[in-house]
């Protein structure tokens, strides 16, 4: 069974007609262009073409093609058009500030009973200051690693 079987594309005159506007404006990116004329070509209801010969005409790739069929059959035509925003994604723990006093943290003496800052006596330092709500003594090395003042 073809992928084109599995996830047929089958618009209402509203969608077609929303798809051939959306195609039609030179307004939008280039790849929603793209997916919406993708869907137009695919549409069983007006001879939907098979996903290689949609491939050729909008000079993209099959993998493409079949993705945007899919979507389109599971989560609708604004979907399938439109692209996603990132989810999950990680933010930076330390901005300039944050940077600044773990640099100032690691510069100064370190805790009584220890000969130096280790990692994670920032990180906890840190966390203990209420700078950040966790940090992972990983990360304050990427920080250190990026300031060019020396620690000694």
């Amino acid at each position: 069974m073809a992928l084109k079987d599995k996830f047929v594309v089958r618009l209402d005159a509203e969608q077609r007609d929303w798809l051939e506007r959306l195609a039609a404006t030179g307004t939008r990116s280039a790849a929603t262009i793209t997916r919406a004329r993708i869907l137009l070509k695919a549409d069983a209801a007006r001879d939907g073409w098979a996903d290689d010969r949609i491939a050729e005409a909008l000079d993209a790739s099959a993998a493409t093609v079949a993705r945007v069929r899919k979507k389109f059959v599971e989560r609708g035509p604004e979907a399938a058009v439109h692209r996603q925003r990132p989810v999950g994604r990680q933010y930076r723990k330390l901005d300039g500030s944050a940077e600044a006093r773990l640099v100032a943290l690691a510069c100064g003496a370190p805790p009584e009973g220890r000969g130096r800052w280790t990692l994670k006596l920032l990180a906890d330092k840190l966390v203990e200051l209420e700078v950040v709500e966790s940090i992972d003594p990983a990360t304050v090395q990427r920080a250190l690693k990026k300031t060019t003042s020396s620690r000694g």
